[in-house]
C-alpha cells in the first residue's frame, strides 16, 4: 500500500479530559469532538496513553465522537495498588466504560496492540455489543505452554522481591529522545507533542514516565492462544486487520516467516475480516501513518 505526503499535517483537534469510577479506580477518558457525533472508542497499547491518538484524530473527515480511556496503571489513571496487572481487569474496564457512554448502541471499537488484543477477545465476549471492529497491531501473544508454569510463577516471584522503577529523565528533550529511539520515524514535532502527555515532573524536577512500574513485571499468568481463539471465533462484527510491513513485534514470534504463519493461522479464526497492511510504517503506526491509517478507518466504518 502506497503512502499518503504528510509535509503539512493539520493543527491539532482540541480534547478534552474527564474522569469516572471505573470499578473503584479513578478513570482518566480522553474525549474528541462533539458528544452528540457517532461514537469511536480508541484504546491505546501497552506502555501508551490515549493522547497517542491524537495524529489519527487530526486527519479524520467526518465529525465523530472519539473516547479514549487511559487504561488502569497508564496515564492520568489510577494505578491499581496491586502486585500485577490482571488481563481481565482490562476487559471489565472496558465494559463499564462501554456501559456508561453507549448502554444500548452496539460500538465501533478501534484498539493498538494491547489495546487491539482486548478489543478482540471483548468483541468475542461480548458480540452483540460490538458493530465494527479495527484491529491495529493486537495479534495477541507467542503461545506458552502449560511446562513452563512452574519457572514461569517462580519469575513473577522473583521479581515482587525488588520494587519494580521507571527510568526517569532530566528534561522532556530527554523524554522525546526516547520516545524516538523506540520509534525512529517519530518527528521531533510529534515526539514534542507527545513527552507531556507521556511523561509528569516529579517532586525532584525529573520527568517520570506516566506508567506503574509494574506493567515492567512478567504477567504471573501464561498467554493461551486457545483461549483467544476461542473468543475470535465469536466475533460477528466486521474487523480491519492492520498490520505494519515494519514492524517490529515479528521478532517475538521468531522472524517474519513464522509471524506470517501463525498471524494468517489465527487470522483464520475470524468470521469476517479485511487486512490491510500499511507500508513505511512501524508497529506505531499510529504516529508513521496517521492520515493513511485515518483514511482506511473511516472506508472501512463507512462501508
Amino acid at each position: 500500500m502506497t503512502t499518503l505526503p504528510d509535509a503539512a499535517p493539520p493543527p491539532h483537534k482540541p480534547t478534552r479530559s474527564e474522569f469516572l469510577d471505573i470499578r473503584g479506580l479513578r478513570a482518566h477518558i480522553r474525549h474528541w469532538g462533539d458528544a452528540g457525533a457517532p461514537c469511536l472508542f480508541m484504546l491505546h497499547g501497552w506502555m501508551d496513553v490515549s493522547a497517542s491518538f491524537q495524529f489519527i484524530v487530526d486527519y479524520l473527515q467526518q465529525d465523530w465522537h472519539v473516547i479514549a480511556p487511559d487504561w488502569r496503571g497508564f496515564g492520568l489513571s489510577e494505578r491499581s495498588g496491586r502486585d500485577a496487572y490482571w488481563y481481565p481487569d482490562y476487559l471489565a474496564d472496558l465494559e463499564a466504560i462501554v456501559e456508561h457512554y453507549s448502554p444500548h448502541a452496539p460500538i465501533r471499537l478501534l484498539g493498538h496492540s494491547m489495546g487491539g488484543n482486548v478489543a478482540m477477545m471483548y468483541a468475542g465476549i461480548r458480540p452483540e455489543r460490538v458493530a465494527r471492529l479495527i484491529n491495529l497491531e493486537g495479534f495477541g501473544l507467542p503461545d506458552r505452554s502449560p511446562e513452563e508454569a512452574p519457572a514461569h510463577y517462580a519469575h513473577w516471584l522473583d521479581q515482587l522481591r525488588t520494587p519494580a522503577r521507571m527510568n526517569d529523565y532530566a528534561t522532556q528533550q530527554d523524554v522525546m529522545r526516547r520516545l524516538q529511539s523506540n520509534n525512529p520515524r517519530l518527528s521531533d514535532a510529534r515526539a514534542a507533542f507527545l513527552a507531556p502527555y507521556w511523561s509528569a515532573q516529579n517532586a525532584q524536577g525529573r520527568w517520570e514516565i506516566l506508567g506503574d512500574p509494574l506493567h515492567k513485571n512478567s504477567n504471573p499468568v501464561l498467554f493461551r492462544v486457545a483461549e483467544m481463539l476461542a473468543c475470535w471465533q465469536r466475533i460477528t462484527a466486521p474487523v480491519l486487520w492492520v498490520e505494519a510491513i515494519d514492524t517490529a513485534i515479528v521478532k517475538n514470534f521468531g522472524g517474519k516467516a513464522e509471524a506470517r504463519a501463525e498471524w494468517d493461522r489465527r487470522r483464520g479464526h475470524i468470521a469476517q475480516v479485511q487486512t490491510v497492511r500499511i507500508a513505511d510504517a512501524g508497529h506505531m503506526l499510529h504516529h508513521d501513518q496517521p492520515a493513511l491509517l485515518a483514511q482506511t478507518i473511516e472506508r472501512f466504518l463507512a462501508a
